[in-house]
């Protein structure tokens, strides 16, 4: 099992890698990753659209 001691060094590895600033963005695309990932296991090839004026159409 990892405890903390070794999670704390990794993420101050990461941040010493990637700096502050970058660490929401990959955040924001690992996010994504994980949303696509589990809309393809669904079987939603297409993401869903958030407008309700295309239902309307």
């Amino acid at each position: 099992m990892i405890g903390h001691t070794e999670i704390l060094l990794i993420i101050l590895v990461i941040l010493l890698l990637f700096g502050g600033k970058k660490i929401p963005e990959l955040m924001r695309g690992l996010g994504k990753g994980v949303k696509s990932f589990k809309d393809g296991m669904k079987g939603l090839d297409e993401p869903e659209e958030k407008d309700d004026d295309t239902e309307k159409k």
